[in-house]
């Protein structure tokens, strides 16, 4: 269990989190809504809003926001199996990172399942772009796993041009992307508010950029914490396509928009991709056994 703001609602929120049988994938309850359902799969078939956050929705029209997050340590992970309470609208935001929802998942402690994993593996490119921005999905080159390449171009000399590449592992994950926060401009905050957005944002869970600079008094995570958490997000949203992918996600100016128009254009393309089962799953990926000793 953990417990936070959402980012963009303001609203506090409570989850819970429930270990699952194999092939139930990860499923969000509202717990907060009754009389319809309110069931949401994380898959790419539930994707609704993608400003700002990815938010998915169910047929009946009940949402969850900001999932990427919880989602980027799930599979950062290899936790592929769960059942995921919430009384609101929205996933706290927490410190802005993944590192929370790794440490809630790890204090648990994780279960390997007898049952098959099946993986995407890619076999052709698929891309996609919006305006300047481009991602693409590759064959994997020398790494049978997912490896993500970004590169990120932000006007503000905070930021500048960064990129980082990334081989996906427990290891990787937890040393170069888990704890790197989101971020935000000073100059936005005015028009995100008006627009209902980013009640909840702080710089205890937002990297502030302004007048050049990081605003938080503490500074940065790592000199390049802004393009770490395009991967982190990208983890995340990449997630959603069902099942571990097995190849190269590369990307100039990914956000959750360009991700969801990716795995969504992935999906469409059977040719480019097949199932496997993956036959050296790694410890830990799986289900949570009991959660009572889960701390947030």
């Amino acid at each position: 269990m953990c417990a936070g703001v959402g980012v963009h609602s303001g609203a506090h929120v409570r989850i819970v989190l429930s270990p699952a049988a194999a092939d139930t994938g990860i499923v969000f309850i509202r717990s907060d809504v009754r009389g319809v359902d309110n069931i949401i799969r994380a898959h790419a078939d539930s994707v609704g809003d993608t400003r700002n956050a990815t938010t998915l929705r169910n047929e009946a029209g009940v949402e969850i926001a900001t999932i990427e997050h919880l989602m980027s340590a799930c599979m950062g992970l290899g936790v592929d199996n769960l059942i995921v309470e919430v009384d609101g609208p929205e996933l706290p935001i927490l410190d802005g990172s993944s590192a929370p929802f790794v440490q809630v998942l790890l204090n648990a402690g994780l279960k390997t399942l007898t049952a098959p994993q099946r993986v995407i593996r890619i076999l052709a490119p698929v891309e996609v772009q919006m305006g300047a921005k481009r991602a693409a999905l590759l064959p994997a080159e020398g790494f049978d796993g997912l490896e993500l390449d970004v590169t990120i171009r932000f006007a503000d000399a905070a930021i500048g041009v960064q990129r980082r590449s990334v081989q996906l592992s427990a290891e990787t994950f937890l040393s170069d992307v888990a704890d790197a926060r989101t971020f935000g401009f000073l100059a936005d905050v005015e028009a995100m508010r008006a627009a209902g957005l980013g009640r909840g944002a702080s710089m205890d869970n937002t990297v502030v950029v302004g007048e050049g600079r990081v605003q938080n008094p503490e500074g940065l995570r790592f000199d390049d914490e802004f393009v770490r958490h395009k991967l982190l997000d990208a983890v995340g949203d990449l997630s959603l396509a069902g099942a571990p992918i097995c190849g190269r996600f590369v990307a100039d100016q990914p956000g959750h928009a360009l991700n969801a128009l990716l795995v969504r254009a992935l999906l469409d393309t059977p040719e480019a991709w097949r199932w496997e089962i993956d036959t050296a799953a790694e410890t830990g990926r799986g289900a949570l056994p009991v959660l009572a000793a889960a701390a947030g």
